[in-house]
């Protein structure tokens, strides 16, 4: 499974670090938060021998197989059963203060997608699962055939942006009321079933997609992880350290782009003050004006890089004021 992983804007990703690694310091330290299958740590350990990285994951299955792929790199590299959201944690476990990079790449794995009894995908059929941790307290079968009707089409329409939300959710409570709905497959079918026949014709991708990819962001709460990493991961970069975000989800990437925004800025007062009183300086500067999106040529090896988008930007200074 490893060796058929392909990281998306792997080239990309080594570059935004490259210039630590061209900084002369003996030791570069960073921090993957979304381990995954250890594609991006296994080219960035192999792009300088200074970098020491620490990989977290919450999928216990991806980590023993990242573990064994970056065995050879096994006395620069350190692993933790964790969330991306909890970094801060992590890093005190590890007894690093400041860190020279930090990345994540917040989608789902191939080893998820691809093995149905994980319950991620929409072609292979599963239990209704869908967590990325397997001690996680709640499936995707759980909000489906619990949630009532609005609950359920406001998880679609919100985190899948799916227009046929209203119909989905309905079709939903109809047939859980002949019995539960416990399979991929059997939601999958459901789904499709609530598409109108022209909207299933004109679409390149299976009609149930947005509405798995709605539960699975619930089922993780993928949202508030990222929340919860970007408010504790600026105080952890030293000066001059590097942040990288790769998201596949509109939600997501608005919220990076606005921190990161938010972090860039000088004076954050109210439009309405005339003269600054926070005094806030930029404490960011931004590596990427637009998202980093695949090339055609990466498309080709790897569809699912399609909807990547890569943001970065590098640390200045440590604020220590509040914001307004």
């Amino acid at each position: 499974m490893a060796d058929r992983h392909i990281p998306v804007l792997c080239n990309d990703v080594v570059h935004v670090f490259a210039p630590l690694f061209a900084s002369g310091s003996s030791e570069v330290r960073l921090l993957d938060g979304t381990l995954g299958l250890g594609g991006h740590s296994e080219a960035l350990l192999s792009a300088s021998p200074s970098c020491r990285i620490l990989g977290l994951d919450r999928d216990t299955e991806a980590l023993a197989l990242a573990r064994e792929r970056l065995s050879p790199f096994a006395d620069r590299f350190s692993t933790q059963h964790a969330c991306f959201g909890t970094c801060a944690e992590a890093l005190d476990r590890m007894g690093w203060d400041r860190i020279d990079g930090a990345l994540i790449d917040i989608g789902v794995s191939s080893l998820q997608l691809d093995e149905g009894e994980r319950g991620f995908s929409v072609r292979s059929d599963g239990p209704l699962d869908m967590r990325m941790d397997a001690h996680a307290p709640r499936t995707a079968a759980d909000i489906v055939n619990t949630a009532d009707a609005a609950t359920l089409r406001e998880i679609i329409a919100t985190y899948g942006e799916d227009p046929m939300a209203a119909r989905i959710a309905r079709a939903i409570c109809s047939a859980r009321e002949r019995g539960p709905i416990t399979t991929t497959a059997g939601l999958a079918a459901l789904v499709e079933q609530a598409y109108p026949q022209v909207w299933r014709a004109k679409s390149r991708h299976h009609p149930a997609t947005r509405t798995f990819q709605a539960l699975r962001m619930v089922v993780n709460d993928e949202l508030g992880e990222l929340e919860r990493f970007l408010k504790s991961i600026l105080a952890r970069l030293a000066i001059g350290g590097r942040l990288c975000v790769i998201t596949f989800h509109s939600l997501e990437d608005r919220l990076v782009k606005k921190t990161m925004k938010e972090w860039s800025q000088g004076c954050l007062c109210p439009p309405h003050v005339d003269v600054c009183r926070c005094h806030h300086v930029p404490e960011v500067r931004l590596l990427t004006k637009k998202p980093v999106t695949a090339t055609a040529g990466e498309l080709a090896r790897n569809p699912r890089a399609s909807s990547a988008k890569l943001r970065a930007c590098e640390k200045l200074c440590d604020w220590q004021g509040e914001r307004p």
